[in-house]
C-alpha cells in the first residue's frame, strides 16, 4: 500500500478546518498550521449567520450607485478611514470594474452555484463532526422601523433573487415575539426560510479542531512566513514539508502568494461586534436583521452579539471606538436585552474586488482557498469539500482561480 498524502494546510479558521476534514475524509495525513489567535478571526466573530440568501455580489453597480447612502458619517456602515487611502482606493478602482454588468452577471452565476451548495455541505459537517445542534435552520429576521424603510425594504427584497432561501411577511405571533425584543416599533418584518445559524462559533471551531485532532490531525501553532516548493518557513524558525500545501490563511494568505508571482489584490475589509455574556434573548431564537441600522443581532449559547461595519482599512490599523459606541447606542436605543457594556471584537473580512473567493491551484502541490468576504461561514463546508475536490482531480474551479486578476 502506497503512504497517505501529507498535506500542511495553512490557517486554522472554518475554511482551514473545513479542509482538514474533508482531505482526513479521503485518506491524507494533515497538518494545521494556525498563529492561535482564533478569537480575533472573522470565523469566531461573524454574526453567525450562513447566509445562502445574499447571491448578489456586493461589486455591482447598485451598490456602488448606493454607497454615499451608506457612509458611517451619515449613520450608515461603510468605512473609508483618510489613513486606509493607499489600500482602498486601488481596491475600489479594481470594483468597479467587477461591478460592470457583464462581469456582475458572471460572478453572480458563479456565487450562486456555490452557495446552492452551502446548505447541504453543512448538513453533511454537523453530521460527520457529531454535532447536529450546531446549525440551526430556523431562518432570519429582518425588520424595519418606519413605514417607509419598511415599504422600501419589502420592495427590494421580494424582487431580490435569493437563491435557495425564500422569505415572507411575519406572522402575528412572529411579530408579537419581535416587538417583545425593543421598545422601538416595528414597522414591518419578513422572515426568511432556507438559511441557517451556527448556534455558536467559538463552539464552532473549538469542535470541529477537535475531531480534526481525533481523527490523527496535527495542530502546528506558528505562523508561515515563507513558501519554498515543497515546504514551509514557519515564525519558529522550523521548517514543514509537505506533498500538499494549502493556503487558507485569510487576509495573511495575500503575503504568502505573492511570494509566488501571483497578484492578490486583497483589502483587509473589517467588522465590528459587542457581545453580553448575560441576556434575556429567547432560547433558540433566529438572528434578526436591523435593516435601518445596518445591524444584525444573533443570540449565541455564549452571548448575545450585535455587529455590523464594512471598514475598508489597513490590517493593522487601530480600532475606531466610534464603532463600537454606535453599537451600543443602537442596542441602547432599541432596548435590546443586552446586559453591560459587552466584550469589544474587531476583525478582518478577507475581501477580493468581484467579491467571490479565491480557490484554484498555483502549481502541482501548491493550492489556496481564501477571500470569501462576508461568506466565509456560510461557504466553510462547501470549501472544504471543492478543495479536496480540487486536490484529487488535480483541476481547480476555474471561476475563482486567482488568474482572473492578472
Amino acid at each position: 500500500m502506497s503512504a497517505s498524502p501529507k498535506t500542511l494546510i495553512i490557517g486554522g479558521g472554518v475554511i482551514g478546518l473545513n479542509i482538514a476534514l474533508a482531505l482526513q475524509a479521503a485518506g491524507h495525513e494533515v497538518r494545521l498550521c494556525d498563529d492561535g489567535n482564533r478569537v480575533t478571526s472573522a470565523s469566531y466573530g461573524n454574526a453567525g449567520h450562513i447566509a445562502t440568501e445574499q447571491v448578489d455580489p456586493l461589486a455591482s453597480m447598485a451598490v456602488v450607485r448606493s454607497a454615499w447612502k451608506r457612509w458611517f458619517v451619515r449613520g450608515g456602515a461603510l468605512s473609508l478611514p483618510p489613513q486606509g487611502f493607499g489600500a482602498w482606493m486601488p481596491f475600489s478602482l479594481r470594483l468597479l470594474v467587477a461591478a460592470q454588468p457583464a462581469r456582475f452577471a458572471r460572478g453572480k452565476a458563479a456565487l450562486k452555484g456555490l452557495l446552492t451548495q452551502a446548505m447541504p455541505a453543512w448538513q453533511r459537517r454537523v453530521a460527520d463532526i457529531s454535532a447536529p445542534d450546531l446549525l440551526r435552520e430556523d431562518g432570519h429576521f429582518v425588520v424595519w422601523e418606519s413605514a417607509e424603510s419598511a415599504a422600501r425594504g419589502l420592495r427590494s427584497w421580494s424582487s431580490a433573487d435569493t437563491g435557495t432561501a425564500s422569505l415572507r411577511p411575519v406572522t402575528e405571533d412572529e411579530m408579537s415575539q419581535l416587538s417583545a425584543l425593543t421598545r422601538r416599533k416595528i414597522h414591518g418584518a419578513i422572515r426568511f426560510a432556507g438559511t441557517a445559524q451556527i448556534s455558536d462559533t467559538r463552539r464552532m471551531l473549538e469542535t470541529l479542531e477537535d475531531r480534526f485532532g481525533a481523527r490523527g490531525g496535527v495542530v502546528v501553532t506558528a505562523r508561515a512566513v515563507a513558501l519554498v516548493p515543497g515546504s514551509v518557513r514557519l515564525s519558529d524558525g522550523t521548517v514543514e514539508m509537505a506533498d500538499n500545501i494549502i493556503v487558507a490563511a485569510g487576509i495573511g494568505s495575500k503575503p504568502l502568494l505573492e511570494q509566488t508571482g501571483l497578484k492578490v489584490p486583497m483589502i483587509a475589509e473589517r467588522g465590528y461586534h459587542i457581545q453580553s455574556g448575560d441576556h434575556g434573548w429567547p432560547s433558540g431564537f433566529p438572528p434578526v436583521v436591523f435593516e435601518d441600522r445596518s445591524m444584525i443581532v444573533t443570540g449565541f449559547e455564549r452571548g448575545l452579539r450585535a455587529a455590523s461595519f464594512v471598514e475598508f482599512n489597513r490590517p493593522d490599523a487601530a480600532p475606531d471606538p466610534r464603532k463600537w459606541a454606535r453599537l451600543r447606542h443602537h442596542v441602547g436605543e432599541l432596548g435590546l436585552p443586552f446586559t453591560g457594556a459587552g466584550d469589544e471584537w474587531i476583525g478582518i473580512r478577507p475581501t477580493l474586488p468581484d467579491y467571490l473567493p479565491a480557490i484554484g491551484k498555483v502549481s502541482d502541490g501548491l493550492y489556496y482557498a481564501f477571500g470569501h468576504q462576508h461568506l466565509g461561514l456560510t461557504l466553510g463546508a462547501v470549501t472544504g469539500e471543492i478543495v479536496a475536490a480540487m486536490i484529487l482531480s488535480g483541476q481547480g474551479p476555474q471561476d475563482f482561480d486567482l488568474k482572473r486578476f492578472q
